[in-house]
């Protein structure tokens, strides 16, 4: 706690002094940008999942699940990339997990991450729901269903790789801003690898609203726990993980977890 409030201190210092870090977040005009940045990124994802599963399932000829995975990874993947190049200097979480982290680590205030969380659900949900207005419950709508007898164990591969999505982003991205010229690239080819490599045994959400959306659209939520639990374990665990690897937040890591979403 005395490292946040150092961070936090500097930062205070760098940016022009406490009204002006107080208002930041409480502006809202600013408050609404970020937040409906959230809300465009979550939705897309779960909208462009939701409908590519119904359509490879209705016109896709019968491909292979295995094919049928790595199609939905590679359109998550782009997805993402493309959203965080263009939405990543106001907000571009568009996962619950990664809200956690930066709440975590002190980049932003609880009763903001509830908010991001209320709109990245309702985002979710909303997506996946205009896919069952345009195609039907088919392909699941991308829905992630862990094997029957298998839930613990797909909630601890969740844990696994939601923790190497964390950490990395944690390490190569400035704060949540995730500006960098490349972080969109190698988010992206993290889902695209994992998605690939766990999407038959367990769906490889790594978000708990990425699984939250379709099961809403499906009316079953009956193994959303995995996908909620593992995750947020993860984000847990990785945020301890990066803190011993590179200490505390710096003030610059905080500031990006602000956005910019002034003066544009």
């Amino acid at each position: 706690m005395a490292d946040t409030r150092k961070a936090k201190d500097q930062l205070i210092d760098e940016i022009g002094g406490r009204s002006k870090f107080s208002a930041d977040w409480g502006n809202k005009t600013t408050r609404f940008r970020r937040l409906f940045a959230e809300f465009i990124g979550m939705y897309g994802l779960t909208f462009v999942l939701s409908g590519g599963a119904a359509t490879l399932d209705t016109w896709g000829g019968g491909i292979p699940p295995f094919a049928n995975v790595v199609i939905l990874s590679l359109i998550s993947a782009l997805w993402l990339t493309a959203a965080i190049y263009f939405l990543g200097d106001i907000s571009a979480h568009f996962n619950p997990a990664m809200t956690l982290a930066f709440a975590l680590r002190g980049d932003m205030g609880w009763l903001m991450a509830g908010a991001y969380w209320i709109v990245q659900f309702a985002a979710a949900a909303a997506g996946s729901l205009t896919a069952l207005a345009f195609f039907g419950t088919a392909g699941n709508l991308a829905a992630t269903r862990p094997q029957p007898d298998a839930l613990w164990a797909a909630a601890g591969f969740e844990a696994i790789i939601t923790f190497g999505l964390v950490l990395m982003v944690l390490g190569i991205a400035n704060g949540p801003k995730l500006n960098g010229q490349f972080v969109p690239l190698a988010v992206g080819a993290y889902i695209l690898a994992w998605g690939t490599m766990g999407g038959l045994f367990e769906g490889a959400a790594m978000n708990p609203a990425r699984a939250f959306g379709p099961d809403v659209a499906l009316g079953d939520l009956s193994t959303w726990w995995v996908y909620l639990l593992g995750p947020c374990v993860g984000a847990i665990v990785a945020v301890g993980a990066a803190k011993l690897l590179r200490g505390p937040a710096t003030s610059q890591e905080a500031m990006a977890a602000m956005g910019n979403p002034e003066g544009r």
